[in-house]
């Protein structure tokens, strides 16, 4: 494809997808804009066509991302009054999603520290929402006897820990698929917090 055809073709979705790839292998600090518009071959300038800054690109994906898990999370759970089965499922769209959206978690986990205020603390407050919401169905369940932890704040902890891992891990092309992983990963949790443990 010529400069010229790609630069004709270059969207505002583009130049996301491209910081997120970028931000994703690189860092948000160890990526410069003039990196982003290298890849989509255009000049730095034609950028701004498109975004404000690179931190608007990082709150952006940023954004999409944290609030794409809560929304999994209640898609997941919701109708679901049962602590094994809320459990399950929300672990199981958590783990789906790291196998599916490795650069979004990778920055996310990353780059959130680089965000500026008050942004920051807003996905922050975000982010703890989640990690609220699985402590609260692991609480549950110990209270209604169909799980077995001394701290549902860390066993959430180590279930959202070990779910974050599988962006670092996976690939596309190995030898299983994002829902064998996910599946795999919700025995773990549930594991965790000692169903079947008398």
């Amino acid at each position: 494809m010529t400069s010229a055809a790609t630069r004709d073709a270059v969207t505002s979705g583009a130049v996301l997808d491209t910081a997120l790839t970028l931000f994703s292998e690189r860092g948000y600090h160890g990526t410069a804009l003039s990196q982003i518009a290298e890849a989509l071959e255009v000049r730095t300038p034609s950028l701004y066509n498109h975004m404000r800054s690179k931190q608007e690109l990082l709150q952006t994906i940023v954004e999409r991302t944290v609030r794409g898990v809560m929304d999994d999370f209640h898609e997941a759970t919701d109708g679901h009054a049962e602590p094994v089965d809320r459990l399950y499922h929300a672990v199981l769209v958590y783990a789906r999603r790291h196998a599916t959206h490795r650069r979004e978690a990778i920055v996310v986990n990353r780059d959130t520290s680089s965000l500026e205020e008050p942004f920051r603390s807003q996905m922050q407050t975000l982010r703890r929402e989640h990690e609220h919401a699985l402590r609260s169905i692991i609480s549950d369940g110990v209270d209604a006897g169909r799980f077995v932890i001394g701290s549902p704040a860390l066993g959430s902890f180590a279930i959202r820990e070990m779910c974050v891992s599988i962006a670092r891990w996976y690939h596309d092309d190995g030898p299983i698929t994002p829902e064998q992983v996910a599946r795999e990963y919700t025995e773990f949790a549930l594991n965790i917090v000692g169903v079947g443990r008398s």
